[in-house]
């Protein structure tokens, strides 16, 4: 295959998601959120596009079972500005909508409710993230308005189809104060799935310089004894309060609510909406 891919190969013990193809339209990403961790990937922040993107995926939709979902993007976003005029991702919906293929997208971005009338015809589902109201500018200084990500969620479900809303991630001391304004504002939603922050060290030191009145507890809450494979996590405590935190606002709402990446336990058929293209269908 060349630009479908089994999407977490190294099968991460902590990851509880059913099979599925991962698709990237753009490499690289252009929101510049500073906890992003897949900067990993040379000059991530400089947004490109791929050569003969549409044919290449085209080829791949013919050689993997249609049966698994695909899931675009999840390291770069399916939707960055320069998509309202190069269309590259609609061009690739048409090829999708062709093969029938299941569809779970996930952004940031406002643009993704100028495909309403494609993904309405696709099995799809849509997850849009939502990190913080009153950090957003220097989180993700690059990615679009929350209120216009809102309005977006709010346009596509009034096309019946199914808006998962990512709160994603939340960050001790910065945004877990506003999980419960987040869901409220988001109540609409047919799912929730959240984690807790979880740092590279070119992702710690990014945070620690736009917020450095944190710099010493982020020191002593990630630490490495809270080292997972590449990740520094949280204390299990603080994990378990913080999540369950945004559980229980869902439960209030009737939401269902997942975790990723955490290895807790929840109610929830999937958790990242994977049982929402079944109930769509």
């Amino acid at each position: 295959m060349d630009v479908l891919r089994p999407f977490d190969p190294w099968k991460s013990k902590l990851c509880t998601c059913m099979p599925k193809y991962s698709f990237n339209p753009y490499t690289g990403c252009s929101h510049r959120c500073i906890y992003c961790y897949a900067t990993y990937i040379p000059r991530f922040y400089q947004l490109r596009k791929k050569r003969r993107v549409v044919l290449r995926l085209e080829r791949d939709l013919n050689k993997v079972d249609l049966k698994i979902p695909v899931s675009m993007s999840n390291s770069s976003d399916p939707y960055p500005p320069v998509e309202k005029k190069e269309k590259i991702t609609r061009n690739c919906l048409k090829v999708m909508k062709d093969y029938g293929v299941k569809l779970l997208v996930v952004t940031k971005s406002d643009i993704v409710a100028r495909d309403a009338d494609l993904l309405s015809e696709i099995n799809s589902c849509v997850s849009i993230t939502i990190t913080s109201f009153r950090l957003s500018r220097l989180l993700e200084p690059d990615a679009p308005d929350p209120e216009k990500r809102i309005a977006a969620m709010k346009e596509l479900k009034d096309r019946s189809i199914p808006v998962v809303l990512r709160l994603d991630p939340v960050l001790p001391l910065l945004t877990e104060s506003e999980v419960e304004e987040i869901v409220d504002r988001c109540d609409f939603v047919d799912h929730v799935v959240t984690s807790t922050l979880k740092l590279k060290n070119d992702s710690f030191k990014r945070v620690v310089r736009t917020f450095p009145h944190i710099e010493k507890q982020y020191r002593k809450l990630y630490s490495r004894e809270n080292r997972t494979g590449s990740y520094y996590y949280l204390p299990e405590k603080i994990r378990r309060e913080i999540l369950f935190k945004v559980e229980e606002a869902c439960s209030e709402r009737g939401i269902s609510c997942a975790f990723c990446r955490e290895g807790f336990e929840f109610k929830a058929e999937s958790c990242d909406g994977q049982h929402l293209l079944r109930k769509y269908k």
